[in-house]
């Protein structure tokens, strides 16, 4: 693939160094202007380079870095498929990190979510969906209830799912020689492609809820 990100160079991990623990005000001021050339630069090339590959990321956000040092030492971003529906990267020390999400929903949401996953046809295919991610090496987590919602049967073949108020599946893509390249494009682009069933059954379901 031929575009602007060229991978993230290798002093960018050393700029993130610098900035663990509980770095002061005065330290993050002196590794500002390297943090954003090195680390949220690149970034944002990388994020530009997806969009250009498939039209429906082109709504995306890559973080500041805000007051708590957290966000100092890990960039993320964030590419929008639907209302409450993304695919969040981080890239840090780790290396780079992706997930499909649904979480913080809207009201309305999480009972639209429920009916689409007790129906038998969309719940049957979120099912599978669910565990070929899995399969892939994606966890699979969110916000869950410790007992089914009321209004399901407790036995439910799909309690498990219908306990969940967000859903996200995750994974570290690595921290290789890839990671200072532009082969990093296709590593993400490729996680998405894993996530693409999730997002798009999500998406038809879950986003327009109000």
């Amino acid at each position: 693939m031929c575009g602007q990100f060229t991978g993230w160079p290798e002093q960018a991990m050393d700029v993130l160094w610098q900035l663990q623990g509980e770095p002061t005000r005065a330290t993050r001021e002196l590794h500002r202007a390297d943090r954003e050339r090195l680390v949220r630069q690149p970034m944002i090339a990388l994020l530009n380079d997806v969009a250009d590959a498939d039209p429906r990321y082109e709504d995306f956000s890559v973080w500041h870095y805000r007051t708590d040092s957290w966000w100092w030492q890990h960039q993320s971003a964030v590419i929008r498929l639907g209302r409450k529906i993304e695919i969040g990267i981080r890239f840090d020390l780790d290396g780079l990190r992706i997930q499909g999400a649904w979480w913080y929903p809207d009201p309305g949401q999480v009972d639209t979510f429920r009916k689409a996953v007790a129906s038998e046809g969309s719940g049957h295919e979120l099912s599978a969906i669910v565990e070929d991610v899995r399969q892939k090496g994606y966890d699979i987590s969110g916000d869950v209830m410790k007992r089914p919602p009321r209004g399901y049967p407790t036995n439910h073949s799909r309690t498990n799912l219908l306990r969940h108020r967000s859903l996200i599946a995750s994974r570290s893509l690595g921290c290789e020689e890839w990671l200072h390249t532009p082969e990093a494009v296709d590593r993400v682009l490729s996680a998405a492609a894993d996530l693409d069933a999730l997002l798009m059954w999500l998406v038809r379901h879950v986003k327009r809820a109000a």
